[in-house]
């Protein structure tokens, strides 16, 4: 039994060092010649739903007074999160949208806030969207500079078919433009606008034929072109607002032809469930969170072979479905599959990422009761701040463990990186490599070792105490907090000898500013 005792403490203490020593030295390269890809300057966005706080899942109502009919619009933390944006992309939109009426006009039947009804869609009834909300939301969205996706109801004047879940009939577009005008006439800035949510392919609750919904945006697109006849201030049509599938978009595409829908958005929930017991494992699972791009590789080709003149976005994404996971998608350790979906759909040439949501359900940027940022928030916050639009080729020599992603900084010259490290015991010591070299590899190709003479700034993301599953993350070591003013604090990076490695530890993140990179693509 001694001897036993003995082996096993010797084990512990060999395998606490072999954790405590697993490091590994990367090189990263960098191809900055030409750009791969571009986003939009509103590449971060996040929504706004319409749940109300009697939506629950998995036996928990997670959306308290988060709703677009019950938030808090004067809540100054709200406000100086967008603020700190400057010009933050939201998208008003989600589930219950196409149940919305507008209280505009003389002919609208007036409804109540959404009520339960496991008749309705969704499990509610028709609500209603006053005048006077409709301002007080363009108020917030004006004061702190917000670009507005508006998501129209896509159901008014059709009627369910001989399907279950099949809607028929021609979009009756006089709500819609009755909400235009007034909306005109208040001098409220819509950027875009979107028609339906999740009615295309199989549909979620209720769905549409592709005919008859490139149809509909066709008469969208004509209501927009009529009532905005300045292309300059114009808003953009947006659609289909719904899961791939390769046969209907397609038809979709062909339906409406050119110049109708500017964007085609999409939706994501790659996670699965929110009550999934595997979900603290699949965020931090490259194999798994690979699987999801094959989707934007399809659609990216598929846009650019029918529709060349829209780009793709991600119109809404909260990583797992039916309101997140509630010990998962509001911690830091959710920011492994967020960050990582920034990047690479940014790769596959996407111009606008919308994060469900701002705030309500358990995957809000900001938590639902106190308005308190989430770690996701900060990470978003950082790569608008510093990520640029030009996207680079970026590869390297190690596990998939470890992302890479980089941009021409949005200060230019020079580049913006994101390192992901998704292992828990693995320290990483990146070196950047500079490849712009203006032939193929199996030509003749020659990297450089970065080795500038201006410091570099990084920013380091960390979990408190280690603790993936915590609400506060560290920048630097330091907790981000709130000032006494409830202003969002200021993120000030650590300025590191440029000669000297990348250390990211094991569950972070982190940025970094090479202001003297030579990428041609960014100069």
């Amino acid at each position: 039994m001694v001897e036993l005792r003995v082996l096993s403490a010797f084990s512990i203490f060999f395998l606490s060092c072999f954790c405590f020593a697993a490091a590994e030295d990367v090189q990263v390269t960098v191809k900055g010649l030409t750009s791969v890809a571009k986003t939009d300057d509103t590449f971060i966005c996040a929504t706004l739903d319409w749940w109300p706080s009697t939506k629950c899942d998995y036996g928990q109502c997670p959306w308290g007074q988060s709703g677009v009919l019950n938030l808090d619009l004067e809540n100054k933390i709200l406000a100086n999160a967008i603020k700190a944006f400057g010009h933050m992309r939201i998208r008003v939109g989600g589930s219950l949208q196409d149940q919305v009426v507008y209280q505009v006009g003389d002919s609208i039947k007036k409804f109540p806030h959404f009520k339960r009804d496991d008749k309705g869609l969704f499990g509610f009834t028709r609500g209603s969207l006053p005048m006077d909300r409709w301002d007080q939301l363009n108020n917030l969205f004006n004061q702190t500079g917000a670009k507005v996706t508006f998501g129209l109801n896509a159901l008014i004047g059709k009627h369910k078919s001989n399907d279950s879940i099949l809607w028929v009939g021609e979009w009756n577009s006089r709500n819609a433009y009755d909400l235009m005008k007034y909306t005109i006439s208040k001098g409220h800035k819509i950027d875009s606008y979107e028609l339906g949510n999740e009615l295309c392919a199989s549909g979620v609750s209720a769905r549409l034929d592709a005919v008859q919904y490139g149809k509909d945006l066709i008469t969208l697109k004509k209501l927009v072109d009529e009532l905005y006849p300045d292309p300059e201030t114009r808003p953009a049509v947006l659609g289909p607002a719904g899961f791939y599938d390769e046969k209907w978009f397609n038809t979709f595409f062909q339906v409406t032809g050119p110049n109708v829908a500017q964007a085609i958005t999409h939706h994501i929930y790659n996670l699965g469930p929110g009550v999934d017991e595997n979900l603290i494992h699949k965020v931090q699972d490259p194999y798994f969170l690979d699987q999801i791009a094959q989707t934007y590789r399809d659609l990216s080709i598929s846009i650019k072979e029918n529709a060349p003149w829209a780009g793709p976005w991600v119109g809404e994404s909260g990583g797992a479905y039916n309101s997140g996971g509630k010990d998962v998608s509001h911690t830091f350790a959710d920011g492994f599959w967020y960050l990582d979906q920034l990047g690479m759909t940014a790769t596959f040439n996407h111009k606008v990422f919308c994060r469900q949501a701002l705030i309500g359900g358990n995957y809000g940027l900001l938590n639902t009761t106190s308005f308190i940022p989430n770690p996701d928030y900060y990470g978003a916050l950082l790569w608008h701040r510093l990520m640029g639009k030009e996207v680079l080729v970026t590869t390297h020599n190690t596990t998939p463990y470890l992302r890479a992603y980089s941009h021409c900084s949005r200060h230019k010259p020079g580049i913006a990186l994101l390192l992901i490290n998704m292992s828990n015991q693995t320290t990483f010591s990146v070196s950047v490599l500079n490849d712009n070299a203006p032939y193929p590899r199996n030509y003749k190709l020659k990297s450089y070792s970065y080795g500038g003479s201006e410091k570099r700034e990084e920013y380091h993301l960390t979990p408190e105490d280690g603790n993936i599953q915590s609400d506060v993350v560290l920048l630097n070591g330091t907790p981000l907090k709130l000032t006494s003013s409830l202003e969002i604090p200021e993120m000030k990076p650590k300025y590191v000898d440029p000669s000297t490695p990348i250390t990211v530890a094991p569950d972070s993140f982190v940025y970094v500013t090479i202001k003297d990179f030579k990428a041609p693509a960014c100069a």
